[in-house]
């Protein structure tokens, strides 16, 4: 069986989609940070599912990180990519170190990018090839106090559905999904302050929930999806309100 890499699969989202495509009998390339979940979530489901997997205990902030990843699962015949791994960082633009944002942006942006530039010639030459990118419901607007991380998701959502259009005629599918609130713990992460964690927690998904939407959409072939049908009206309010009405309201949502 061909391979599938899904990147942040330690825990949450990511977690949930590997367990996704072990089900659906995917051997597994796994990376994040903690080499020790990392294992324990690797054990876990070749057991269960009989597969088989690696994985990398990496930093994607760091310079030259995707390269690195590239590099180690080169040698393996890999028919899915997953680019799960980000995060945010919430507050006022001047309220982190410069240093941090830009480590996020990486992550979000950099990374995703990378790994499907480099990943490409080895998708296409598989008979059928999918590349899975996570943006958020936040890709659809500006979010004051989630400003650079909403930005970072609105790239990888415009940045997968012109590469959709670039592999047409490819055997490589792109998808992107914008969840919404999740189950995860992205609210503590970013340091969101109580309005935006009594939002996440009235509305939130669980990562499995989310996990199982995307793959379904995946191999699909869908270009994009937003689970949830609360996350699917936000999206298309978005659209249609004027922008400073919607940015007012994230604003009082997501103040600290």
């Amino acid at each position: 069986m061909a391979y599938a890499l899904v990147t942040g699969a330690s825990k949450g989202i990511g977690k949930s989609l590997a367990e996704g495509l072990a089900a659906r009998g995917y051997d597994l390339l796994l990376t994040a940070r903690s080499e020790q979940l990392l294992r324990e979530v690797g054990a876990d489901l070749e057991a269960r599912y009989k597969i088989k997997t690696a994985m990398l205990a990496i930093d994607l902030s760091a310079s030259g990180a995707a390269e690195k990843v590239y590099s180690w699962a080169a040698g393996y015949s890999i028919q899915v990519l997953v680019n799960n791994a980000g995060y945010g960082l919430g507050g006022a633009l001047d309220s982190h170190p410069l240093t941090d944002t830009l480590s996020m942006m990486r992550v979000n942006m950099e990374v995703p990018m990378t790994l499907c530039r480099l990943f490409l010639p080895a998708l296409k030459q598989q008979p059928k090839a999918f590349i899975l990118n996570i943006a958020s419901s936040a890709a659809y607007q500006a979010v004051p106090g989630l400003s650079v991380y909403a930005a970072t998701k609105s790239f990888v959502l415009s940045f997968s559905r012109g590469l959709r259009q670039e592999l047409k005629k490819t055997p490589v599918s792109v998808t992107c999904i914008c969840p919404g609130p999740t189950d995860t713990n992205f609210v503590y992460q970013a340091q969101l302050g109580a309005k935006a964690r009594q939002m996440a927690d009235k509305f939130s998904m669980s990562p499995g929930e989310v996990a199982n939407i995307a793959l379904r959409g995946l191999f699909a072939g869908k270009a994009e999806i937003i689970p949830g049908f609360l996350n699917k009206i936000a999206a298309s309010a978005a659209w249609l309100l004027p922008k400073t009405l919607t940015e007012n309201t994230a604003k009082k949502i997501y103040e600290v």
